[in-house]
């Protein structure tokens, strides 16, 4: 019997019921059910995997393909606050209503003999993809949500993949080292097709990947490379230039990096996806991703960053280096437990002067307490004897209030951690803190 939901939540609760496990990685139903869909596209697809940069990546090549003239579609994952976040056409996210027939699709043909279960992130990728196959897009920009090889995006065979900067995360399904979890990462790629490593040190599976399978491998520093001063940047590719760039509208000195990739990326692909030099630097300088570094400009400052393994820490916490000196940083911050906390507390520890810690909605997050516990053991073992502040919260909000409260004008917040907690802070738009003047 055909199942039918009428809103977007039901199908969301429907599909966390139907199969076991919440990750299970492997393509064998995935790939079995989009051959039911009949899932295909028919303009090039650029597939974005690696351990950070990859929301910024996509954002980027979304906002200089609308600059283009193009009409780009953009599957990412996952999101800060509705799900819908993670389907945008031509620059817009698309509606609860728009998604609803297309989960409709994926549970009818799921359902044929033999029956297929499928992952709440599976069944979620078929209806987002089934839906950007349908929307007549001049370029399809899809962000791996786990690895690469055994991603549920991987099924859809990409005509560029990128591959960002890669580190250590989710250890325990990818491999103990960067060589392992490289090698996951890089299948994603295809024979004869382009793939941009814009990891300037990457790992040697990723480039024997590459040869093993004759894929066209572009290197960050030997195919393509920047430089910049205080002002603008330039970036230098096979065969083409762009020289004196204002900066990418997103910010941190990582996004360079990234910014680079995506450069290689439509010069690459410049035969059937051509780009003006026009839309490289208006795309670049109009790119928006919450959540990303995103400075809110206030009284107190606010900084928001879904930095949650020890190689975004280092980024963001460079990032804030650069911001200048405010008398006080508080810090919200909620993560997973199976991340690697202890470094990302002593590599940030040193920049904040009282912590929030906050449980999350979800069984994978640790605890306020633990991570109270995990930072008063880094804090005792610092050479740093000043006096830091922490308290524990139930939510991302109420912590965030608490900062808020206990905040003075010159002072600046930073939430960070998982997707939940700057989700949580967001869930009612983005705050605008104008603290209350001294009489």
């Amino acid at each position: 019997m055909q199942t039918r939901f009428d809103t977007l939540d039901q199908w969301l609760s429907h599909c966390e019921q139907i199969h076991p496990k919440t990750i299970d990685m492997g393509l064998t139903r995935v790939k079995a059910v989009a051959e039911r869909l009949a899932l295909r596209f028919a303009c090039p697809v650029i597939t974005v995997a690696g351990t950070n940069g990859k929301g910024s990546t996509c954002a980027m090549l979304e906002a200089v393909a609308l600059e283009a003239g193009y009409r780009p579609g953009v599957f990412t994952s996952p999101h800060l606050v509705h799900f819908e976040e993670r389907c945008r056409v031509h620059g817009e996210i698309v509606s609860a209503a728009d998604l609803l027939p297309h989960f409709e699709a994926v549970e009818a043909v799921r359902l044929q003999a033999p029956e297929i279960s499928l992952s709440y992130f599976e069944f979620t990728t078929l209806a987002i993809l089934r839906l950007l196959s349908q929307a007549r897009l001049d370029v399809a920009i899809l962000e791996v949500g786990l690895g690469g090889r055994l991603d549920a995006t991987n099924m859809i065979d990409t005509d560029c993949a990128i591959i960002t900067s890669i580190d250590l995360d989710h250890m325990d399904l990818l491999g103990p080292d960067r060589e392992s979890i490289g090698r996951e990462k890089a299948g994603i790629m295809r024979p004869g097709k382009p793939a941009i490593v814009s990891d300037p040190v990457p790992p040697q599976s990723v480039i024997d990947y590459a040869q093993s399978i004759g894929a066209d491998l572009w290197r960050f520093g030997r195919d393509f490379n920047y430089e910049g001063d205080k002002q603008q940047w330039s970036w230098a590719g096979r065969g083409r230039r762009y020289a004196g760039m204002a900066y990418p509208a997103l910010r941190g000195a990582n996004q360079l990096v990234n910014a680079s990739g995506v450069l290689a990326a439509y010069e690459a692909l410049r035969q059937v996806l051509p780009v003006t030099a026009q839309a490289v630097r208006n795309g670049l300088a109009m790119v928006e991703l919450p959540g990303r570094f995103q400075i809110v400009p206030g009284q107190p400052a606010l900084v928001l960053d879904v930095a949650h393994n020890p190689h975004a820490i280092a980024a963001l916490t460079a990032n804030l280096d650069a911001m200048g000196y405010f008398p006080t940083t508080h810090a919200v911050f909620g993560a997973m437990h199976d991340k690697d906390l202890t470094p990302m507390l002593r590599k940030v520890g040193p920049l904040v002067d009282r912590w929030y810690f906050c449980d999350l909605p979800t069984d994978r997050a640790e605890k306020a307490v633990d991570l109270q516990s995990k930072w008063n053991a880094v804090h005792l073992l610092s050479d740093q004897r000043r006096e830091v502040a922490t308290a524990c919260y139930p939510d991302p909000m109420a912590a965030f209030q608490a900062a808020v409260e206990a905040a003075g004008p010159a002072d600046r917040i930073v939430v960070f951690g998982s997707f939940y907690t700057v989700g949580g802070v967001l869930k009612d738009g983005v705050p605008r803190l104008d603290a209350k003047h001294l009489n």
